[in-house]
């Protein structure tokens, strides 16, 4: 009876060990994700630039002499017509009073010759004098003629050369270098003076080859400045060189609207340029732009994204055109509509067809 009982207690467990358990369901993977939108295939280029004064020259007599006096020290403001530097005018005042002489003697002489031609056409008119007389006569008289013509451009000169002694401001601004003192002998053309107006400041930017042809003239650019944190402008380009300088780069200025008052030429500035994009396929429209994480590469050059259904909580694999890469951003021109939803992580591990959940507060809009 015993082995019965035993036997039976065998059995049951037999038959309860060999009950199949059911599998247990796939763990639905949840992604992160984003809203597909189009934007315009608009690319944004920061570049470096010094700012410079609108104005800004370097100021020299035309005549050269001994400076008398320098009226003006560095950083000074000063207005348009200003004195601000005298030569010693004594030898200029000298070569004055000779070509104001020089003049009333060419003046008498002229005055004599006159009289003489004056008379020697009267006697010529009654055959008193011979023809070879008169032309002499005639030729004295156009001659003093011309040394009076040109001892009056040589007083003009002498009295250009004597105001030249005094060096103008040729505009408002301010007095940014100083490069010489009182008693120096100065040559016409030598470097007295820097000076800066005041109409305002610009960048100039060094823009290279490959973007130059996408820039034009009073296009309104975005500047920010490195010394001054926080603090942006809005300026125009007024300036594109025709000719590449340093590194086939080209110079641009660009003029700063309203620029703030701690701003100071020599500072950096950096300027956003932009432009409409072009990709790799020519592609110049809108486009939709991806994570790069978003993106899982294929054979050749392709590349896939995975899409999301929200009616069956699956993503399908799809194959997309890329055409740049920018801002850490894949920009995409074909294979996604607006508003689609795109898997942005661990695309890797996803297969076509896989059920998923977003990871995200507006996941209930797709249950």
């Amino acid at each position: 009876m015993k082995a019965k009982t035993l036997s039976l207690s065998l059995l049951f467990s037999l038959i309860s060990c060999s009950e199949v358990k059911p599998p247990p369901e796939p763990a639905i993977r949840p992604i992160t994700w984003v809203q597909a939108e189009p934007s315009s295939f608009k690319q944004i280029r920061r570049l470096s630039g010094t700012i410079q004064p609108v104005e800004a020259t370097n100021l020299s007599f035309e005549v050269g002499g001994k400076i008398k006096t320098i009226d003006v020290d560095l950083g000074d403001r000063i207005q348009k017509g200003q004195i601000i530097a005298r030569l010693d005018q004594r030898t200029y005042r000298l070569s004055l009073q000779s070509a104001e002489a020089n003049l009333q003697q060419a003046k008498s002489s002229l005055s004599e010759a006159q009289n003489e031609f004056t008379r020697y056409k009267e006697l010529i008119a009654k055959g008193l004098v011979s023809a070879s007389g008169f032309d002499n006569v005639k030729a004295a008289f156009e001659s003093a003629e011309s040394a009076v013509n040109i001892a009056q451009a040589q007083l003009d000169i002498a009295r250009k050369d004597l105001a030249d002694t005094e060096l103008e401001a040729p505009y408002d601004g301010t007095v940014t270098k100083r490069l010489a003192e009182p008693s120096m002998q100065i040559s016409p053309g030598q470097a007295i003076f820097e000076i800066e107006g005041t109409d305002g400041l610009e960048v100039k930017v060094m823009v290279p080859e490959t973007l130059i042809s996408r820039l034009n003239k009073e296009v309104d650019v975005a500047v920010s400045f490195p010394a001054l944190p926080g603090m942006s402008n809005t300026g125009t380009i007024t300036e594109l060189g025709s000719r590449a300088e340093s590194a086939n780069a080209f110079p641009v200025n660009v003029f700063v609207l309203s620029p703030p008052k701690e701003l100071r030429a020599g500072m950096t500035a950096e300027v956003d340029f932009s432009f409409q994009g072009a990709g790799r396929t020519g592609y110049s429209g809108d486009i939709f732009r991806l994570p790069i994480a978003a993106i899982m590469p294929g054979q050749g050059q392709t590349s896939y994204i995975f899409v999301f259904d929200p009616t069956s909580q699956t993503v399908s694999k799809r194959l997309v055109q890329t055409e740049n890469i920018y801002d850490n951003q894949i920009l995409v021109s074909t294979g996604l509509e607006p508003g689609e939803i795109v898997a942005t992580a661990g695309v890797n591990y996803l297969q076509d067809g896989q059920t998923v959940k977003l990871l995200d507060k507006h996941v209930q809009q797709y249950n």
